[in-house]
């Protein structure tokens, strides 16, 4: 029997992206360090108006992170203790662990196994 061949996922090529848009967040953060407002300034009002104007939407939150978005969302849907959160066995931990936070049970169901969707 034949060895199946190794498979190799790219991952994502932060770099390549970085250098494409590199004097834009050089210069985002030069102003933020000189303004000395790291949180709740006109730069993070500026982003969340910006992603609000692409999105189609009123409003933008700006987060610390996807997991403090996660449960944000979460909260806006008004999830309660024992509720249920039907999701994918292949995510990141912090797709469960948000719902678990707030109490609710997370339920997984099958994936698509070719896309993992």
């Amino acid at each position: 029997m034949k060895p199946l061949a190794k498979v190799v996922v790219p991952q994502v090529d932060l770099k390549t992206q970085y250098a494409t848009l590199r004097e834009e967040i050089q210069a985002a953060l030069a102003r933020v360090c000189a303004s000395q407002h790291f949180i709740l300034g006109p730069e993070g009002k500026a982003l969340e108006e910006e992603v609000a104007a692409y999105c189609g939407v009123q409003q933008a939150v700006g987060c610390a992170s996807g997991s403090d978005a996660l449960l944000l969302s979460l909260l806006a849907l008004g999830l309660q203790p024992g509720d249920e959160v039907i999701t994918v066995p292949f995510t990141f931990f912090a797709t469960v662990g948000a719902a678990a936070r707030l109490g609710a049970r997370a339920r997984f169901v099958d994936i698509e196994p070719t896309t993992f969707n």
